[in-house]
């Protein structure tokens, strides 16, 4: 005889795990009395939410591609670099936008200069995944090996194109220099980091959880031919995410680029051992867990790079270590990783 639950039972929902927050809320608390001084604690605390949030953004791609393709893509640096390298071309092109005084002149420039990178991204990733990754799509290790060499190439192709030289990138007239908090220098880019890496975070999170495009997406992931017998072609969902990943680490190449304020062919291969450690400190997959991890790894390089700086040269992975032997697969990792 089977039971029946009553009506207007309510239906148990699993609770949200809100440790990995505390132990950001801790590594906030814990760097007051380590700076020493609440100005300098709150410049540097901006300085580590900017840095988090722009490598956020960049992991934000691959963590996508990971979570709902199953791609290990260590040829996503080429995507960062191109955003960055188009982003000296079109705000090159509008040097009287950027010149301006004029925030609103600023911000159009640096708008468009992100547009272009993301679309630009978005179109080489499209043949990136055809070419490069559908031949070996579940096979891990060619997986690993085909997008490195991938890159490899792309960095040769953009040194042809914009030259081996390192190219500067400055910001915008009005987005130099700093605001005054009281006694705290907060500089007016990285407030504006800010805002676009919370926006993507809050953007992203709608789209997978409250929209019918992301739950066909997951969906698709979990049981393939379900979604496939309702009509819908995953095959072109997915190329969909791997397109919108690609866009977005052109975004966070425009944001990385502008926070060096100088660019290089190698640019999307130095940050990519940091997005991978904020992937795996997130949890492989989690778009969560990068967006914690992420700021976790912009702070505690902040405060470290203040206090000891020799540290903070091994603090991204002091802190992986720490995290995953607390937590082995991560802060908050995936079902099924």
């Amino acid at each position: 005889m089977t039971s029946h639950p009553a009506d207007g039972a309510a239906i148990p929902k699993a609770q949200f795990d809100a440790r990995p927050l505390w132990l950001l809320a801790a590594v906030m608390a814990i760097g007051w009395p380590l700076v020493g001084s609440g100005s300098t604690w709150l410049t540097l605390t901006v300085a580590g939410l900017a840095m988090g949030l722009i490598v956020f953004i960049i992991a934000s791609g691959l963590t996508l591609v990971f979570g709902l393709m199953d791609v290990l893509n260590f040829g996503h640096g080429v995507f960062i670099a191109v955003g960055a390298f188009v982003a000296t071309s079109v705000m090159g092109g509008m040097a009287d936008w950027t010149g301006s005084a004029s925030l609103g002149a600023n911000l159009v420039a640096v708008g468009a200069a992100m547009v272009v990178a993301m679309a630009v991204a978005g179109a080489i990733g499209l043949a990136f995944e055809r070419v490069i990754v559908r031949p070996v799509y579940g096979q891990h290790l060619k997986q690993i090996l085909i997008t490195m060499g991938g890159m490899i190439i792309g960095e040769e192709l953009i040194k042809v194109i914009w030259g081996p030289a390192q190219i500067p990138l400055p910001l915008p007239e009005a987005l130099r220099g700093a605001l005054l908090l009281g006694d705290a220098a907060v500089e007016r880019y990285r407030l504006l980091a800010v805002v676009i890496g919370l926006a993507v975070f809050v953007l992203l999170a709608w789209v997978l959880g409250r929209t019918k495009l992301g739950l066909l997406i997951r969906a698709g992931v979990q049981d393939r031919e379900m979604v496939e017998a309702l009509g819908y072609r995953v095959r072109h969902l997915f190329l969909g995410v791997f397109v919108a990943g690609s866009a977005l680490a052109g975004l966070g190449g425009v944001l990385w680029g502008l926070y060096q304020q100088s660019v290089v062919p190698q640019i999307g291969a130095q940050v990519n051992t940091l997005i991978f450690i904020v992937i795996i400190i997130g949890g492989l997959g989690s778009t969560l867990g990068s967006f914690v991890g992420a700021l976790l790894v912009g702070l505690v390089a902040n405060y470290l790079g203040f206090v000891a700086p020799k540290a903070a040269l091994f603090s991204n992975i002091a802190l992986m270590m720490a995290v995953l032997l607390w937590r082995p697969q991560g802060l908050y990792p995936v079902g099924g990783r």
